[in-house]
């Protein structure tokens, strides 16, 4: 069974990869959504901290947790199991450099589902879709480049709703208290700032 699931892994990572053939505003195209799109999301968490309400900044919060949950749950995962890259087995065509790390799951994907689905559920769906339209593009764009199969991303997609699965009672439990104090903190060192009206208290 496991070889059934990585002959079909890698026949769909030759499917979407780049090839020698490929065109020169697409290869630049993926490389830009493959290193550059996942620099939007700490602008966006920031931006809302300074500049969004109270309820805004917690959801901001909160994804930052599912995200640094998602990732240590990835760094297990990559430990027990280290998958190679395509490029490790010679596999397809590479765009950019990349460390031989294990493959399974991608930190990319994982960012951005984690970011994109805290915020759909927690109300902000605009930005929710957004981010996770994003994550589609930055996926397709990491197996375009050569250093990730579409599985790779499969298995982020679940990582990110077992992660959210453990936040969420957490949350619920210590998530008013979590605001409060990050606020607090937040105006101590933002004080000038906010009494400039430059930022929102």
């Amino acid at each position: 069974m496991l070889d059934f699931f990585e002959s079909l892994n890698r026949s769909l990572f030759l499917t979407f990869n780049g090839s020698a053939d490929s065109s020169t505003w697409l290869v630049g195209g993926a490389v830009f959504f493959a290193k550059y799109t996942l620099y939007l999301i700490p602008l966006m968490l920031i931006a809302f901290w300074l500049w969004g309400n109270h309820e805004q900044r917690g959801t901001m919060l909160k994804s930052v947790l599912v995200v640094l949950t998602g990732l240590i749950l990835s760094g297990l995962i990559g430990m027990l199991w280290a998958h190679p890259r395509p490029f490790v087995i010679g596999l397809g065509h590479q765009w950019i450099a990349h460390a031989a790390t294990s493959s399974f799951p991608s930190n990319h994907m994982t960012i951005f589902t984690a970011i994109g689905l805290t915020l759909y559920l927690d109300g902000l769906r605009g930005w929710g879709l957004i981010m996770l339209l994003l994550g589609l593009a930055a996926a397709w764009a990491r197996i375009f480049v050569g250093v990730h199969y579409p599985f790779d991303m499969i298995g982020a997609v679940v990582v990110v709703i077992i992660a959210d699965a453990i936040v969420a009672p957490l949350w619920m439990r210590f998530g008013d208290s979590a605001i409060a104090t990050s606020e607090r903190l937040y105006r101590l060192v933002f004080a000038r700032p906010i009494s400039m009206g430059w930022v929102r208290r």
